[in-house]
């Protein structure tokens, strides 16, 4: 019999119990948190009697996982990204591992990344809180800058980052400049955003929006130099992995200036505590990775993660399947 997890989901199955209706009938189902950090071993203990795996960003399944549990047949991601999952090792032991198509996301991240910057620019989050607490006459304090005409720097244009460079463009005349070493130029070139080198981009951008994945290559791809390399004053926009960024020198930057502020839905470490250094800051806006958090969005990704699962159970081979060595001859 197949048995189903659905592991760290606060919104699977929430908002479209038809997923678990459909699940139901592949076999049995648990809900299941676990710490972001626990140790792969004892993940694969836990999980060990099931087979089909829903994952979400944490925790990580680890080669430690994947040698202790050789049961498993799929992870599929209710996400797009996967670096929570070591394909080497998923492939060595036969399972699968499919992700959510990033069309599937791609207006709801790249419209809460436009939402981040539209705050950001006009202050909007410190001037409700000084005026729920009555401070009306302090506005003048919440001196903001217009979109309009700006150059915009978005690293990794792929869908949401094309997505978010195509709103900029069409709907606040912004000139785009992209930085994406993993895509053809003529595709950027086509979407309408100037091919540039990171230092280039870094250097000319009043906005910059980070659309990329995470690899080993890119953490901490923005840190302290990179910052200083930066104009004053730029904005920046984080819906893609906190990892991204040095968040102790982007604190350091808004506090002395050169950074005007910085809005994320995704922080390094996530979930965070109350007492984290990103909060209660002037100027940088901080949410609780909801990106894809729209009605449209979850049904798509939950349609496709319980596709992937019927699928698998049919003998299939999954959608939008990553470790493509498992099926090719």
């Amino acid at each position: 019999m197949n048995k189903i997890a659905i592991v760290n989901s606060s919104s699977f199955g929430k908002y479209f119990p038809d997923h678990l209706t459909r699940l139901k009938a592949l076999g049995e189902i648990e809900f299941f948190t676990f710490p972001s950090d626990i140790e792969g071993k004892e993940l694969a203990l836990a999980l060990k009697d099931y087979n089909l795996i829903i994952a979400s960003v944490t925790p990580f399944f680890t080669e430690a996982f994947f040698a202790n549990h050789p049961g498993c047949k799929l992870i599929t991601r209710h996400g797009i990204g996967y670096n929570n999952i070591h394909l080497p090792s998923a492939t060595k032991h036969g399972c699968f591992v499919s992700k959510v198509e990033g069309i599937v996301e791609q207006d709801a991240v790249a419209e809460n990344a436009i939402a981040l910057l539209m705050n950001l620019t006009r202050m909007q989050s410190p001037a409700e809180d000084a005026c729920n607490k009555g401070e009306w006459n302090t506005r003048a304090n919440y001196l903001g800058y217009q979109v309009r005409n700006k150059t915009v720097g978005i690293i990794g244009y792929g869908n949401i980052g094309s997505r978010v460079g195509s709103i900029l463009k069409g709907g606040f005349n912004c000139r785009i400049l992209a930085f994406d070493p993993y895509q053809d130029v003529k595709t950027i070139q086509d979407a309408g955003a100037e091919v540039v080198d990171l230092s280039t981009l870094l250097k000319k951008a009043d906005i910059i929006s980070l659309n990329a994945f995470l690899s080993n290559e890119n953490y901490h791809l923005l840190g302290e130099a990179e910052i200083q390399q930066m104009k004053d004053h730029v904005i920046i926009v984080n819906t893609a992995r906190g990892e991204l960024v040095d968040d102790h020198a982007i604190v350091d930057a808004v506090k002395q200036g050169k950074i005007f502020g910085y809005g994320a839905d995704v922080v390094e470490g996530e979930p965070i505590i109350k007492t984290h250094h990103l909060l209660n800051q002037p100027r940088i806006i901080v949410t609780p990775h909801i990106s894809a958090y729209t009605y449209e969005c979850l049904e798509g990704m939950g349609d496709k993660c319980v596709s992937d699962c019927e699928k698998v159970v049919q003998g299939d081979v999954p959608g939008h399947l990553i470790n493509i060595e498992l099926i090719q001859p």
